[in-house]
């Protein structure tokens, strides 16, 4: 069902009308600060309106300048997009109370949280554009913003780190350009639901080897911001590098918007002919989670074991979706909002334990369990949901993804699966053991903030086991959303209805 509202284009205005607002507060950080989680706020509360109005009325379709679909520019909020922009305007306001603590000054003073809702607005557009070319557009308001919040403070870690982040993504915004061309040129559309449609119709007549092209073209672009293999080699050095609130941002966000436009395209323009270039999502993605899991295992640096935890997830998402089947969409749709969250978590719990010890390095001290209780309760819940044992987030996701992957036949993706879950376990038992365990050992760091640092932290982590226990409220609109992935028909007649 299509519904033509305004109200779709509130998740992208509200944090640009944000940022712009911040841009007149430099240096006025004592504004800034209740501004930004004022807008935060603000930005949820809309969010949550969208989202109900997807719920009673279906997918809701804006066409710029009253152009008729699919000639106009489109926003599509459907049910997928929605839940994921959901999860960040969730996520942004533990993110901001977090930063108020945890980054500096003189990072706040050079519009920091100017560019977090900049970067916002970016993500946010990527989830609900139903233009290809759009798509890029937002993709690049992101990367900007993050270029700017990476280097804020301008350290030589932080600089060196971004140097692989920028030489990737320039090189994927080259050939995005060249795959939308190349794409145009087949279809002559841009429109998304247009494009999905057209391609259903002509892929058993054009040339069968240029769609696969342009499909791993795509899957070049979109996997080098996701991290898959063999695309990931920027992630692990341009993430540990930065503060853990930009830490987190990135770690829950960034990622999640390549995921999404891998798992949108392909279901919509690439699924009518499954080709080769499936088959190299799905080695990747196996791939992905082999790496993943020897990077977690290999470090002894929290931040990296974590960092390597992102891509272990990218990799099971990918799994899962590969599979052609509904259940393993489903476990995708699920694991993505359970890691967003998640992820967040984890990293805030890893900036805590910095602000207290002074170093990432779990052999530089132990016995945190002594002073620290409930910092080790909530970490050892977060491990637990990270792993996905039940009733916590990440059990009914995983569920679903296993069910799915061994009903396509995918014996190796479906034991990828269970035996990745293993050592996601184990790397952060290791961080649990090593850090919290034992005689109390290593340097602390007590000093007035630490409670102001808990305060969002432990929010986060109750709501990430509200999201598991309370699972079953949030099943029927994940399902939704898979159908959606499974049937890219339904996307296709919600956004063209009867064109």
């Amino acid at each position: 069902m299509m519904m033509m509202t305004n109200f779709a284009l509130l998740p992208i205005l509200i944090p640009f009308v944000a940022a712009i607002c911040l841009l007149i507060l430099p240096h006025k950080i004592k504004y800034q600060r209740p501004a930004a989680i004022i807008w935060s706020l603000v930005l949820l509360a809309f969010t949550i309106f969208t989202f109900t109005k997807v719920i009673k009325e279906g997918t809701l379709v804006v066409t710029m300048g009253d152009w008729p679909v699919p000639f106009g520019i489109s926003i599509v909020a459907d049910m997928l997009a929605i839940l994921l922009v959901l999860t960040t305007t969730v996520i942004l306001p533990f993110i901001i109370l977090y930063s108020i603590k945890t980054i500096s000054v003189p990072r706040e003073e050079g519009l920091y949280y100017s560019l977090v809702f900049f970067m916002i607005t970016g993500v946010n557009g990527s989830f609900l554009t139903g233009d290809i070319f759009n798509l890029f557009v937002f993709f690049e308001v992101m990367l900007m913003a993050s270029y700017g919040i990476i280097v804020l403070g301008g350290t030589r870690v932080q600089l060196q780190g971004i140097v692989k982040y920028l030489v990737f993504n320039v090189i994927a915004s080259a050939f995005f350009i060249v795959s939308v061309a190349m794409l145009y040129g087949v279809v002559g559309t841009l429109n998304m639901a247009d494009i999905g449609q057209k391609l259903s119709e002509v892929q058993g007549q054009a040339d069968a080897g240029l769609i696969s092209v342009i499909a791993i073209f795509f899957l070049f672009v979109f996997g080098s911001k996701a991290g898959i293999f063999p695309l990931f080699v920027w992630l692990p050095s341009s993430y540990v590098s930065a503060p853990m609130p930009i830490l987190a941002l990135f770690g829950g966000l960034l990622t999640k918007v390549g995921l999404y436009a891998i798992m949108r395209t392909f279901s919509l323009f690439f699924s009518a002919e499954p080709g080769i270039e499936w088959s190299f999502l799905r080695w990747s993605a196996y791939l992905t989670i082999i790496i993943g899991v020897i990077g977690a295992m290999s470090y002894r640096n929290m931040k990296n074991i974590v960092i390597y935890n992102i891509l272990i997830a990218i990799g099971v998402i990918l799994v899962g979706f590969s599979s052609h089947t509904l259940d393993g969409m489903t476990g995708s749709v699920f694991y993505t909002i359970h890691d967003m969250l998640i992820k967040v978590a984890l990293f805030m719990i890893i900036g805590v334990i910095l602000f207290i010890t002074g170093t990432p390095d779990i052999r530089d001290f132990s016995g945190l369990i002594l002073r620290y209780p409930g910092l080790t309760f909530i970490f050892f819940i977060a491990m637990l949901g990270l792993a996905g044992i039940p009733p916590f987030s990440g059990f009914i996701g995983k569920l679903y993804l296993i069910k799915g992957v061994f009903q396509s036949g995918d014996i190796v993706g479906g034991l990828l699966i269970l035996i990745s879950s293993l050592f996601v376990l184990l790397s952060l038992l290791r961080i649990f053991i090593l850090g919290f365990w034992g005689k109390e050992r290593g340097p602390r760091h007590m000093v007035y903030g630490y409670r102001q640092m808990m305060f969002p932290t432990i929010l986060l982590v109750c709501l990430t086991v509200a999201f598991g226990i309370g699972i079953q409220f949030v099943t029927p609109y994940v399902q939704i959303a898979a159908d959606s992935l499974a049937n890219p028909m339904i996307y296709i007649q919600s956004v063209l209805g009867g064109n």
